[in-house]
């Protein structure tokens, strides 16, 4: 009980943090905010609304810092993240349409690379030295290519040169989103190019991980107990070794979704697929500061979420970790 709430204060502290910076960053960006959107948008906005942007963005000159905090808090609280002034409607409707599709490509791709990568690590661990271990260097070169390099030669053979799949977009155009099998087809085909992207460019990291912990725990003494006492070989390998070895994955797994919506980002934008990540490149080149600001809020409480998960799932796994102490 006090390994978790030692975790819950310390995720409690840092979603804080994160929500000051958020407060910041407007106020800290080199000049002025709402003068710079003016003078990017002559002719559609008024000089004379500076001073209700200046409110909207909670800079009212009128007000304390510490006054500004406080409504900036009570409008997060109250769910309210502002307007954007790229789509001219508010940012929560924004990030509401934006976040099923990364959740749908990232968490896909990302569920698809670990399970795989973390069986086939599995196996080649467990029978090292033999013909699996030449999958390694392979799956370590596409690893160390670039999301966005990739991304482009993936366009450029399967779009371009074979016409398999489309080049961007996240589906046909021409159909209105429903819960049809027609649209959802149409979903799968254009976000398959990204996911394979995704799925390629980090499976290796995933099998390496594994396959050296398989190495490391098939030499523990309970092992070699378990295959003394006469187990059988998928017994020993999965409930003996794997288990113990896919700990160092758990949290792993979760570290990643940082640098996983990361890297979307860039592909997001080869592909032109409306995800958060390619609404949070929009709002910097537009300079609008409060899609900006939600963007950063719900990558930053994703990746929370996702590390607070593993540590829930790891405490469970490996009872030491919640060892008063």
């Amino acid at each position: 009980m006090r390994f978790f709430t030692r975790r819950i204060v310390f995720y409690a502290i840092t979603a804080w943090a994160a929500i000051t910076i958020n407060f910041f960053i407007p106020r800290i960006m080199p000049g002025d905010p709402v003068s710079a959107l003016i003078a990017k948008n002559q002719g559609r906005i008024s000089p004379d609304a500076a001073e209700a942007l200046r409110a909207l963005f909670g800079l009212d000159e009128n007000m304390s810092l510490w006054d500004q905090y406080v409504a900036y808090w009570q409008l997060l609280l109250h769910g309210d993240l502002g307007i954007s002034f790229t789509y001219m409607a508010p940012v929560a409707d924004v990030i509401r349409q934006a976040l099923p599709w990364t959740i749908g490509l990232v968490g896909v791709a990302t569920v698809i690379s670990f399970t795989i990568g973390t069986l086939v690590g599995t196996g080649i661990g467990w029978r090292r030295g033999t013909w699996m271990d030449g999958l390694l260097p392979l799956s370590t070169f596409f690893s160390a290519v670039p999301y966005f390099w990739l991304a482009l030669i993936a366009i450029s053979l399967f779009s371009v040169t074979l016409g398999w799949f489309p080049a961007s977009g996240s589906y046909d155009r021409s159909m209105v989103p429903n819960l049809s099998w027609e649209f959802i087809g149409s979903v799968i085909y254009y976000g398959f190019l990204p996911a394979m992207t995704i799925v390629i460019s980090s499976i290796a990291g995933w099998m390496l991980g594994m396959r050296n912990m398989m190495v490391t725990v098939s030499s523990e003494d309970y092992v070699t107990v378990a295959q003394a006492k006469g187990l059988r070989e998928r017994t020993v390998r999965m409930g003996y070794a794997a288990r113990n070895a896919i700990l160092p994955q758990v949290s792993s797994f979760a570290l990643s979704l940082g640098f996983i919506v990361g890297g979307t980002l860039v592909m997001e934008i080869v592909f032109s697929y409306q995800g958060i990540g390619y609404y949070l490149f929009s709002a910097v080149n537009a300079k609008d500061y409060p899609l900006m600001q939600g963007c950063f809020l719900v990558i930053t409480f994703a990746v929370l979420l996702a590390n607070m998960a593993a540590d829930v799932a790891y405490g469970f796994l490996d009872p030491r970790t919640r060892q008063e102490g």
